[in-house]
């Protein structure tokens, strides 16, 4: 019933996470209501991130630079120890909760068979040459609490066997099937801070 090029607009923002037909409807008549300039603004800003935005050739963060800006930083007090992280997101949170100030290496997701998700499907390889290159003392897993997320820990630790550093994960506290952006502040802080060796 709508006009093909206003239904097309439905459908794009239908593409996004969490929208369904009646939020890409709303989103679509106040897109129809911006000026000419701020739609100007706002598909160039779209493009721009689709253009400049990729993974950091050091740890797969996201960056418009050879390095990201943790990377680049030669000031952060826990430079020997490594959090490892799912996905770009994570990475972001703890960074505006200021509660880590060591190093990240984000996977390319997490392993799962039944998602045809295997261990040399999300850069293990780059991580594992990163901890003998790098000499840290300490690595961090911070996966959703999951059966992926553990699976992915256990794997990593049994790689790692042999080699003389700490491996510990978030301790519990953050629920079970809960996504990471989605904990709030203060379960998270304590979640790293009583952060648990991996046996």
């Amino acid at each position: 019933m709508y006009p093909e090029s206003l239904q097309n607009l439905i459908d794009s923002f239908k593409c996004l996470p969490g929208i369904g037909s009646k939020t890409a409807e709303r989103l679509a008549f106040s897109v129809l209501e911006l000026e000419d300039e701020q739609i100007s603004v706002f598909s160039a800003s779209m493009q721009d991130a689709k253009e400049k935005i990729h993974r950091c050739k050091n740890c797969n963060m996201m960056t418009d630079m050879d390095l990201c800006f943790i990377c680049n930083d030669i000031s952060r007090k826990e430079s020997k120890v490594l959090c490892v992280v799912e996905d770009p997101k994570s990475v972001f949170l703890f960074e505006k909760l200021d509660m880590f100030h060591g190093k990240y290496h984000v996977l390319d997701g997490l392993i799962s068979p039944l998602d045809g998700i295997n261990p040399e499907d999300i850069g293990l390889d780059k991580l594992l040459d990163r901890i003998k290159n790098d000499k840290f003392e300490e690595i961090i897993f911070a996966f959703k609490p999951s059966i992926e997320g553990e699976t992915t820990s256990l794997y990593i630790k049994k790689i790692l066997e042999g080699l003389d550093i700490k491996v510990t994960k978030l301790a519990s506290g953050v629920p079970i099937g809960a996504d990471m952006e989605y904990v709030d502040s203060l379960t998270l802080e304590r979640a790293l801070s009583d952060r648990k060796v991996i046996e």
